[in-house]
């Protein structure tokens, strides 16, 4: 991947950091933009297809975490989270927003040209089934076939019932949004307000568990929002 002239936005408001990075990854022919503060970064970023972000979490005007949150709402750019908090919840806020992976401060520059690397390769891998695939859906430890109807949990098969497949596919296709139970029951099973709340929550349960016999994280990816109803998680948990 390092060879194709493939443009990554570097943002951090730190000068040393940017020049550092912007050195060590020209080496491996990338084009580099770069810019000091989010509310730059997004707007670059809504203009511009880049291939990948490194992206600072403490920035002015607009931190990392907003930045990702706004760019997600139209863009899959992949992103790469750079910080000086190692926290797990910062971590899992990263990856709540969309981040492909995260970078604690100080890091090796050598490390982060690998991670760009591998988060490239992952990308296009995808990207490239995808257009083999128009019906294949594939995340981190789960993969639909729409075209076969076929559900994969850690590459072993789950066998759904119909109207566990919508429901799964319904939340898969739209990852990290929260739909309300109100709202799945319309659209998955066309029903108006007269239908009963607790059949969602019924497929919810046996769609867990089904995941859960092939791939406890993947039965992870499908969250519970309380109050509010249900999302998969395009990323799964961080390991405790």
């Amino acid at each position: 991947m390092g060879n194709e002239a493939l443009n990554l936005l570097v943002v951090d408001d730190e000068d040393r950091i940017r020049r550092l990075l912007k050195m060590y990854l020209e080496r491996e022919n990338y084009i580099i933009t770069e810019t000091d503060n989010g509310e730059d970064a997004l707007n670059l970023a809504l203009e511009n297809d880049y291939d990948l972000i490194l992206l600072d979490l403490m920035l002015p005007k607009m931190d990392g975490i907003e930045v990702a949150e706004k760019l997600r709402e139209h863009k899959n750019t992949p992103i790469m989270m750079l910080t000086a908090k190692g926290e797990e919840i910062n971590r899992i806020q990263g990856f709540e927003v969309g981040a492909d992976d995260y970078i604690v401060k100080p890091f090796s520059p050598r490390e982060v040209v690998l991670r760009v690397s591998a988060v490239l390769k992952r990308t296009h891998t995808k990207k490239e089934e995808e257009k083999e695939n128009p019906d294949l859906i594939v995340m981190p430890n789960i993969e639909i076939d729409n075209q076969s109807h076929r559900v994969l949990a850690d590459g072993k098969p789950v066998n759904l019932t119909p109207k566990e497949y919508d429901l799964l596919l319904y939340l898969i296709q739209s990852p990290n949004q929260i739909f309300g139970r109100e709202q799945l029951l319309r659209e998955v099973w066309k029903y108006e307000f007269f239908g009963d709340l607790r059949t969602v929550d019924t497929h919810i349960k046996r769609l867990r568990e089904k995941l859960t016999k092939q791939s406890e994280a993947a039965a992870k990816m499908i969250v519970t929002v309380w109050g509010l109803g249900y999302k998969f998680n395009s990323y799964p948990e961080e390991k405790k």
